[in-house]
């Protein structure tokens, strides 16, 4: 046994040095940058991070589940790139709510997170430079699309520059120690309706109280007697309530989708996704969407999803935003998208980013 041990503490010392010689690497590569002019958000490369994570899931052989080895190695790029300049990242706030673990899951919690009390608040603070990205949600495997965010965008000119899925697993939690005295349930409208099954069954008579989001759900269970809050376990932290119930959501695999926002598109890793914003000049005309989507067709584009929304140019008026696989500057998908821009009459890239790893 004191053996083991002792060959532990010199892995550990063997650990301690590399991440060190990591750090001094990173600290040169910021020297070099400001040297060239470069502020923090050039820092930050997106494409390379995915291409260091899918290396160590590639090379790893346990009995480390690949999840904590990649967490692990978000943790180790966080803090290297802090020694540059630690990077601001906006997100829907306040503290303890979902779009913040998705930060830290990305980032790293060596970052300087910014919670903001609405979506369009983080996209001004992006597109103002106070803050260097924003992470926004996008969609809910469950209950789909967040509309507002996708309204952000028509008037935005901001890009996409990655994507985050965080499994949501939601709560819940309050002061009183069973459900025979809650009243009232607060939560987000998309948790409450992502838990909606639980609660006809265990609390059919109590009311639903939708929030801005999970965290003020839990600030309000709290300081209110009779509220319960839906959210996750990080709000149950922040604001010392009891987790009552654990678990409740419908869908074991209950999954949402966060959005990366920055002010500049970035070069391909290897394995990405691409995000338009694109509209035929008469949706309304047979065959309009059809004949718009016919490039991606013809090139063998794989498109992920599809929304469509009201343009707010005209009434019945409509934009598409759509996701294909594949970067935007690489063939197949450039040639199509050259097509696709002759024949619409709206044509933006939104942007070409990394796909989520794990």
């Amino acid at each position: 046994m004191d053996c083991i041990r002792e060959r532990i503490d010199d892995i550990d010392c063997q650990i301690h040095e590399l991440l060190n010689e990591r750090a001094r690497c990173a600290q040169q590569v910021g020297r070099s940058k400001r040297s060239a002019g470069l502020s923090a958000v050039d820092f930050y490369r997106p494409e390379r991070e995915a291409q260091v994570l899918r290396r160590v899931i590639e090379r790893n052989k346990g009995p480390l589940r690949n999840e904590e080895v990649v967490r692990l190695f978000r943790e180790i790029m966080s803090a290297c790139l802090a020694q540059q300049e630690p990077l601001k990242i906006a997100f829907l706030g306040p503290e303890g709510t979902f779009s913040q673990q998705a930060v830290l899951k990305h980032f790293g919690h060596s970052v300087r997170a910014l919670p903001l009390p609405a979506i369009n608040e983080v996209f001004q603070e992006v597109q103002s430079g106070h803050a260097d990205f924003g992470v926004v949600p996008i969609e809910n495997s469950t209950e789909g699309t967040v509309n507002h965010t996708l309204d952000m965008f028509p008037s935005s000119p901001l890009k996409i520059c990655g994507e985050v899925e965080l499994r949501i697993q939601q709560h819940l939690m309050g002061r009183m120690s069973g459900l025979e005295n809650i009243a009232r349930v607060c939560s987000h409208q998309q948790s409450l309706a992502q838990c909606r099954q639980w609660l006809d069954e265990y609390l059919p008579n109590a009311e639903r109280m939708p929030v801005a989001s999970n965290a003020e759900a839990a600030r309000r269970a709290r300081d209110e007697d009779g509220t319960a809050a839906i959210a996750g376990q990080a709000a149950a932290e922040v604001y010392g309530l009891n987790i009552l119930v654990p678990d409740i959501e419908d869908s074991p695999d209950n999954t949402t989708r966060f959005l990366v926002i920055g002010r500049k598109l970035f070069s391909a890793s290897g394995n990405d996704k691409t995000t338009l914003l694109v509209s035929a000049g008469d949706t309304q005309a047979p065959g309009a969407l059809h004949q718009l989507l016919g490039p991606l067709a013809r090139h063998d584009i794989t498109m992920t999803r599809i929304e469509s929304r009201p343009s707010r140019r005209r009434k019945w008026d409509y934009v598409f935003f759509i996701d294909v696989a594949g970067h935007a500057d690489e063939p197949p998908l450039k040639q199509a998208l050259e097509e696709l821009r002759k024949q619409a009459s709206l044509f933006r890239i939104l942007g070409s980013y990394p796909c989520a790893v794990l």
